[in-house]
């Protein structure tokens, strides 16, 4: 599938360009003509550096998954061939990534390939968790029944991930703008109030020579923690990627006052909806696990995933393992079990998703009630430094003239 970059002359006489993908040039030609345009001039933009940079300015959101998988489902039950189907969604989409990916993945099915295979050789498009349903509706022969569950379970996971950024909004906002005060001050308020107390030539107190000190270094040494935060950005990444440091990184998060919870709940979720949907999905449990452990964002987790799918190789229960583990709550531990005795772990699976998911949007709802006595102590130091290191002094100084 080639790409092109077309200018032409519009019914109304306008001059137009926009891009377009084909097979050839013969098939770009006829698609423009087909639109009403004329003078039309075409360049194979397939190899460019503005393609490779559109695709990756043009990344495929969960969104535009979402939607792909509802079109897509809805003309495989209408008994639309796969290759067609896949072509006019293609045309449909807006996301210039997506619709140079789709067009592949349909020249690919029309030459023999499975559906699944094409869309496993797009990674960074289609994850492993959504390769695998789409094959096991290829198995089964509803395909169009399993894009439909799993477009609801997208939908459901970008709704959540959606509400808990949305939380998480104005705690940033507020934590920002009082360290954004604080340098604030140190930088242009404070100089002026301490520069009497320097000039009174009287003893100074240890806190007022502390924020004398640190607003001086802010004021003529700026870029020195400017290049300090950069640095310490990019060391942290660096520890993240490792082993050791990622893992120690990840159980500090579970350990955190408020957010903790926070991310425990959001863990559970991901991985109860994941597996629910895969073997709901005709997914062999040893194979669900294996790649719910890649969708976990959490090396805590991902181990004890990673170990409960090779306890359940050798025939044991995954509820057996997770009873052994203080980050997995006992209640879930047992409801898995339930299933696993009754052969109805995905239907547990899913309730137990459903009523994590309840705690996080009650957690989401009251995490400004939650933050707000942090917030407050934050304040009253702030304000209680500021007044014994400049304000307790001047007044002093005032008496004393």
């Amino acid at each position: 599938m080639a790409i092109f970059r077309y200018k032409a002359t519009n019914k109304a006489g306008k001059k137009v360009q926009d891009m377009i993908n084909a097979y050839n040039k013969r098939a770009a030609l006829e698609k423009l003509k087909r639109r009403g345009l004329k003078n039309i001039s075409l360049t194979n933009k397939t190899d460019s550096l503005e393609f490779k940079i559109l695709v990756l300015i043009n990344r495929v959101t969960t969104k535009d998954l979402v939607a792909f998988s509802r079109q897509f489902a809805v003309m495989i039950s209408a008994n639309l061939p796969m290759v067609q189907s896949l072509r006019i969604v293609a045309e449909q989409t807006k996301n210039f990534t997506l619709k140079v990916v789709l067009s592949q993945v349909a020249q690919e099915v029309d030459s023999g390939a499975r559906l699944s295979e094409s869309l496993a050789k797009r990674p960074k498009v289609f994850s492993k968790f959504y390769v695998n349903i789409v094959r096991s509706g290829e198995t089964s022969g509803k395909l169009d029944e399993v894009l439909t569950y799993l477009a609801d379970e997208m939908e459901r996971n970008y709704d959540m991930i959606s509400k808990i950024r949305g939380a998480m909004i104005y705690p940033a906002v507020v934590f920002v703008g009082l360290i954004g005060i604080g340098i604030f001050m140190m930088i242009f308020v404070v100089p002026s109030l301490t520069e009497m107390l320097v000039n009174s030539g009287a003893e100074l107190p240890l806190s007022t020579r502390i924020v004398i000190g640190i607003s001086d270094f802010l004021t003529g040494y700026w870029w020195v923690l400017l290049i300090g935060l950069i640095l310490a950005v990019i060391a942290f990444k660096m520890i993240k990627n490792t082993e050791l440091g990622g893992y120690y990184i990840d159980r500090i998060k579970l350990k955190l006052p408020v957010f903790g919870k926070l991310y425990h709940y959001i863990y559970i979720v991901h991985f109860s909806r994941s597996m629910a949907t895969l073997i709901s999905g005709g997914v062999q449990v040893t194979r669900s696990l294996e790649i719910v452990k890649d969708v976990i964002n959490n090396r805590i987790y991902h181990d004890l995933i990673e170990e409960a799918s090779g306890k359940v190789k050798e025939g044991d229960t995954i509820s057996s393992v997770f009873m052994q583990s203080d980050d997995m709550p006992k209640m879930v531990s047992q409801m898995i079990s339930v299933g696993e005795r009754t052969g109805k772990v995905d239907m547990v699976l899913d309730r137990v998703s459903k009523f994590y998911e309840r705690e996080l949007t009650n957690i989401t709802n009251n995490l400004m009630s939650l933050l707000e006595p942090f917030i407050v102590i934050v304040m009253g130091i702030g304000v209680g430094i500021m007044v014994a290191a400049v304000v307790l002094p001047m007044y002093n100084v005032a008496n004393q003239i």
